[in-house]
């Protein structure tokens, strides 16, 4: 079964050999290079979404103890110890990111 994607930017390619959108390496993929706005014209990261984001299904995160093995206690003490030397700050969002971004609470 093919996937076909279409998107109507006015403007923004003036042939189709600046078109990024391109087929995946696995099946039923398309793949984009460069950065992708979804509500917004100007994102400034590889996805920036502006506004809700419903995922219907697993998010994978380096984080995720999905990804991790031999995971085991540590000596808390030791670790206490070294969080003492962590340099440790607090800090205010500037307004305009802030604002941007939605953040109320600064």
């Amino acid at each position: 079964q093919k996937i076909f994607f279409q998107a109507s930017n006015p403007g923004q390619f003036e042939n189709d050999s600046d078109v990024l959108w391109q087929r995946g390496h696995i099946p039923e993929t398309i793949a984009y290079h460069g950065r992708v706005g979804i509500n917004t014209d100007a994102p400034d990261e590889a996805l920036v979404v502006c506004g809700n984001a419903k995922v219907m299904g697993r998010v994978m995160h380096p984080s995720d103890s999905r990804a991790k093995q031999n995971i085991r206690e540590v000596d808390t003490n030791e670790q206490l110890r070294r969080i003492t030397q962590m340099r440790l700050v607090e800090y205010d969002y500037k307004p305009e990111f802030a604002s941007v971004m939605g953040i109320k609470d600064t």
